[in-house]
């Protein structure tokens, strides 16, 4: 217990730590070597060199499948706003169902994709980084609830996953029966208090790597299930951004409102 949640404790009617947002890059390791795109193409596809033209045919093809999906989702392509995207997307998760894509940004953004440098039958790989047009597919999780999915449509298919352990403890406060009000990224009641910190602390590695895998092997048709496994053509997670919080809620605003004109 610190010495402000020690002072305060009297106006203090909730208190638990959780991660709010957690962003993760994704990128298919063994492609990260161009010598290994090579032979990729070479053993899986039978295809050498690899020319500028096959790269953007595979770019091509994506563009087109994320188009064709859009329709099937009936999950609108949409230029990202200038302001907050959050706030933007937020009218599409109303009647959304568990797993459904419910909309998706284009958005101009760096990423590092790989170039092919020759001419003729000539050609060797480099890697780059780009400002390219991107999809930001915002969908809504089963286990996680909402979340967001980036792709880059230029071979290697970097990518980047965004989850809130906020909806996720949501969902599993609903499991589990125990009532609760919520209000954006922060509960402000519950009816039990201990349960909420322990289903905090229980999310795991696992649970992060399991929503991301699934999500990027379905959103990166470009690969057989064969070649996922064989070659290692499957997205590992990094850490990009973690955000861990401590959230306090006072009992009455006039606390909080003292509080500020101290400081």
């Amino acid at each position: 217990m610190n010495a402000f949640y020690q002072h305060h404790q009297d106006n203090i009617r909730l208190q638990y730590r959780c991660f709010d947002r957690l962003l993760l890059n994704g990128l298919i390791q063994p492609f990260q070597q161009p010598e290994r795109v090579v032979g990729f193409f070479n053993s899986y596809r039978q295809l050498y060199p690899v020319s500028r033209d096959l790269l953007r045919q595979i770019s091509s093809q994506y563009h087109q499948w994320v188009e064709q999906r859009s329709r099937q989702w009936r999950a609108p392509i949409l230029a990202a706003p200038e302001g907050r995207r959050d706030e933007f997307v937020e009218p599409y998760f109303r009647r959304a169902q568990p797993d459904q894509i419910v909309v998706i940004l284009k958005a101009r953004e760096p990423a590092r994709l790989l170039t092919s440098v020759g001419r003729d039958n000539r050609w060797h790989l480099e890697l780059k980084q780009r400002w390219v047009d991107q999809y930001n597919f915002y969908l809504h999780d089963a286990r996680w609830g909402r979340m967001f999915v980036r792709i880059c449509p230029y071979f290697p298919f970097s990518a980047r996953v965004c989850l809130n352990q906020h909806h996720w403890l949501g969902l599993r406060l609903r499991e589990q029966g125990i009532g609760f009000r919520q209000c954006s990224n922060a509960f402000l009641s519950c009816s039990d208090p201990e349960a909420l910190q322990k289903l905090a602390d229980s999310l795991t590695a696992h649970d992060l790597v399991q929503c991301g895998q699934k999500w990027l092997a379905y959103l990166t048709p470009f690969f057989t299930e064969k070649e996922r496994k064989q070659a290692g053509c499957q997205h590992r997670l990094f850490f990009s951004q973690v955000e861990y919080c401590d959230n306090l809620i006072f009992r009455r605003r006039a606390a909080l409102d003292q509080l500020g004109e101290r400081l």
